[in-house]
């Protein structure tokens, strides 16, 4: 016997909602988030046992059943984690999280802990692990990669706070480096060469565009600003950039002025 319209109808309408679950949950990655009740700090190592403590190692692992959706969601942006780490280089601003965020679980499950050789990303696949370089002294660490964030803009990885005493960030609170993903099978690499901090306000194929964007900055006091001018694929391209700046919160703080000037495409400059 067929069952009646108005059971029809109920059975598609609860199809329909667990179709829409499915599809949430999918894009559901849990976030780190502080410890409740905060558990009790370890004694802070000091700066000789920081030294002595090794970085991660690079080995296989299999995926985290936990923090490895297709894409979530985070206030109000979609971040889609990434198939496969291999060739993942980038170049940006790194921060480090510690004591609020001690022993509370990460994205994949783990604990945190902050004295541990880990990081957080936003996209690259749980775990992974990567060669950060801080690209204002040359310093540089192995991490394992096992937990989501930082959701700051602007920033591309966090860093445990073992991890960012050895880059010699603790003090700032950030740095401008190179992330670099690693495999087991990939031979030591050596870690990339001091870097300025440069801010791209714009890129054009019109040179006279260019400058006028130029002569605007420096109507506005930004005297630092410049056209330069490169070959990319076959084309004449027009980039106009400032710097080099002397800090990460120098660069935060041209990177609001130029947005409160309508340039929403300002961004680090990445080569």
């Amino acid at each position: 016997m067929r069952p009646s319209n108005p059971v029809r109808r109920a059975l598609a309408h609860a199809q329909w909602i667990f179709l829409l679950l499915a599809v949430t949950l999918a894009g559901c990655v849990s976030v780190r988030h502080p410890p409740r009740p905060p558990s009790p700090l370890p004694t802070p190592p000091t700066p000789s046992e920081i030294a002595k403590i090794p970085d991660a190692v690079p080995r296989a692992e299999p995926r985290s059943a936990r923090g490895n959706p297709p894409f979530y969601d985070v206030n109000g942006k979609r971040y889609f984690v990434m198939s496969d780490a291999t060739g993942y280089v980038e170049r940006g601003i790194a921060s480090w999280y510690g004591p609020g965020f001690h022993s509370g679980l990460t994205s994949s499950g783990e604990r945190y802990n902050m004295y541990a050789m880990t990081a957080a990303h936003k996209t690259l696949p749980l775990p992974t692990y990567v060669r950060v370089t801080n690209l204002q002294n040359g310093k540089s660490v192995v991490v394992r990669v096992n937990d989501r964030g930082p959701f700051k803009d602007g920033r591309i990885i966090d860093l445990s706070y073992t991890a960012a005493a050895k880059l010699d960030m603790l003090k700032d609170g950030t740095a401008f480096v190179e992330v670099r993903a690693l495999t087991p099978q990939d031979s030591p690499s050596a870690p990339s060469a001091p870097s300025s901090i440069y801010v791209q306000a714009g890129a054009f194929s019109s040179e006279h565009n260019a400058t006028t964007l130029l002569q605007r900055l420096r109507s506005h006091g930004i005297e630092n600003s410049f056209v330069r001018r490169d070959n990319v694929d076959g084309r004449t391209l027009y980039r106009v950039r400032i710097g080099p700046l002397p800090s990460v919160g120098e660069f935060d703080r041209l990177l609001a002025k130029l947005r409160s000037l309508g340039l929403e495409d300002a961004r680090l400059a990445s080569d």
